[in-house]
């Protein structure tokens, strides 16, 4: 027997122990975890409350966030398959596409500015706080710049969550439990789960196999409020996409799509972002990244998605990097939310004149291509 082949097994022996071992530590950790864990609970709580906290806890993990996943995947797929009303056809949104405009029609250049929410939204009306921020931002706009807000980024139709019609009686009864329960701990863990219906959206939108399917129902749903608020796409208009955190996201995704829609320049202003950069970026006008110094989300959101790590030169983030297409600034002191994020009274200013600064001067001529 040669020397490499005693050698082999023993090798297999120690990386299985190792592995073992590994495995025994981490569970342990995880148990003292755990257990610290209730023992906090328990001085907190009555035991009645807290038995009842663990079985919701444990619904939530088991049952409802992975029912809300297959919900969301089998809304796609009956979209896609025009089982479900309530969305046009682009050529019924724009039908003047591809004609020349009359002198009446030119009204000069004109941009849409379109702010997708993060993952806390509910439903069309934006939370006190963030309805606070978009007054200040439309006060400060240019004379040129409209801003589209409201949408219902994380559904399927153009409705809240609690109208959707498959769905709305669980939603309702989710936002009763999460405004009303008598317990906190059961209103916090129905905001979890709201939340997490919107972090699977956000997933969905970066995969390859099922984004495209959200994110085309998506620039729908945002190419019909945008004619309702007057947009023509043979008007010199731009269209910029304005996401915050995994509004962000959604706006890498729906990007292109929007663009062939409207044959207009779209381009993307995203702050406290997170996402992945696995879409068609080559074609859109312009990126800017408002980011903050403190924002450990955002921050945690490059390393999570490993297209955006300079190691991997080809991927379609780091092409539209390398041909100069992204900007990144960064506000000193910013977090991702709560007294020092976005929102709050000391960086809301700040932010708002990053994003302004962020939007074009000048309209470039509609992209009248299909590519």
């Amino acid at each position: 027997m040669s020397p490499a082949s005693r050698v082999l097994p023993w090798v297999q022996r120690f990386n299985l122990k190792l592995l073992i071992l590994v495995l025994a530590v981490g569970l342990g950790v995880n148990l003292i975890g755990v257990g610290h864990l209730l023992l906090a609970l328990r001085s907190l709580l009555s035991p009645a409350d807290l038995r009842v906290l663990l079985q919701v806890s444990g619904l939530l993990l088991l049952v409802l966030i992975p029912a809300a996943g297959i919900y969301s995947l089998v809304s796609e797929f009956a979209f896609w398959e025009g089982w479900l009303d309530g969305l046009p056809a682009p050529a019924s949104l724009f039908p003047s596409a591809g004609t020349e405009p009359s002198s009446a029609q030119r009204t000069g250049d004109r941009c849409y500015l379109v702010y997708l929410d993060g993952i806390h939204q509910l439903e069309r009306d934006h939370p006190p706080r963030v309805s606070a921020f978009l007054e200040v931002l439309e006060q400060h706009l240019p004379a040129h710049a409209l801003l589209v807000r409201g949408l219902e980024t994380y559904t399927v139709m153009p409705v809240a969550l609690a109208e959707d019609a498959g769905s709305a009686w669980f939603w309702r009864r989710l936002f009763a439990l999460q405004e009303q329960h008598p317990n906190g701990w059961i209103q916090l863990l129905a905001a979890v789960l709201v939340q997490a219906n919107n972090v699977i959206k956000v997933g969905i939108s970066s995969d390859r196999r099922y984004g495209p399917i959200l994110n085309y129902e998506l620039a729908l749903k945002i190419s019909l409020r945008l004619a309702e608020a007057g947009f023509q796409p043979n008007e010199r208009c731009s269209i910029v996409l304005l996401g915050y955190s995994g509004g962000a996201e959604m706006a890498m995704g729906v990007g292109d799509y929007l663009r062939r829609i409207t044959r207009s320049a779209v381009s993307i202003v995203s702050f406290c972002g997170v996402f992945s950069g696995n879409q068609q970026l080559h074609q859109l006008a312009g990126i800017t990244q408002i980011v903050g110094s403190h924002d450990p989300v955002a921050a945690f959101g490059r390393l999570a998605y490993p297209g955006r790590l300079p190691l991997l030169p080809l991927s379609n983030w780091n092409k539209a990097w390398a041909q100069g297409q992204i900007q990144r600034w960064e506000i000193a002191g910013l977090n991702h939310n709560g007294s020092l994020g976005p929102f709050a009274d000391r960086f809301r200013l700040p932010v708002v004149k990053a994003i302004v600064a962020a939007l074009p001067e000048s309209v470039p001529a509609p992209v009248q291509t299909d590519c």
